[in-house]
């Protein structure tokens, strides 16, 4: 999947210190959609309170506004040195590591806002296409099945798949 076009959309419509979460949030959406297919019923991301600047408590809040799935955070109160010891030991590090070919770091702001509301999120993105960003981010993508086996995770034998189009064409 690739992320260009909704960052490319973002600093269009977006004040540079809000990108960042504007962008996670577009995660959020994206996830949600793959994973209501999937019935699954809840996100879960890697997020670690007050890690970096958009993950604040009110940035979490205002990113996690995004989706009605509920968004589980167990890393949170955990530092980094214990992710990246947890990573290695289940064997996610060096996927975690890897660099991000699918976002463009010429986008990245130079600051990020450290305390934004989802209203402002909401205000920003009313002036974005959202349903049609999600819609064409998820039929970019393919998925992937990990599990959780004796303390490691393991990719699933079957091949990686694009996501169907019936999933890519829901409505945000």
């Amino acid at each position: 999947m690739a992320l260009d076009p909704i960052q490319r959309e973002v600093v269009r419509a977006a004040p540079e210190k809000f990108r960042i979460l504007l962008y996670r949030r577009m995660m959020l959406r994206i996830a949600e959609r793959v994973a209501r297919q999937e019935r699954a019923l809840a996100l879960i991301t890697g997020d670690s309170l007050g890690q970096v600047a958009s993950q604040t408590l009110q940035n979490m809040v205002a990113v996690g506004d995004a989706t009605r799935m509920p968004v589980f955070r167990p890393l949170a109160g955990t530092d980094k040195l214990e992710i990246m010891a947890q990573a290695r030991a289940i064997g996610t590090y060096n996927t975690s590591a890897e660099p991000f070919h699918d976002c463009c770091p010429i986008f990245l702001p130079r600051n990020t806002a450290l305390h934004a509301t989802p209203r402002q999120l909401d205000a920003i993105e009313s002036g974005l296409d959202v349903g049609t960003l999600v819609r064409d981010a998820v039929r970019g993508a393919s998925l992937e099945r990990f599990r959780y086996v004796k303390g490691r995770v393991e990719e699933e034998a079957v091949a990686p798949k694009r996501v169907p189009a019936n999933i890519a064409a829901q409505v945000a």
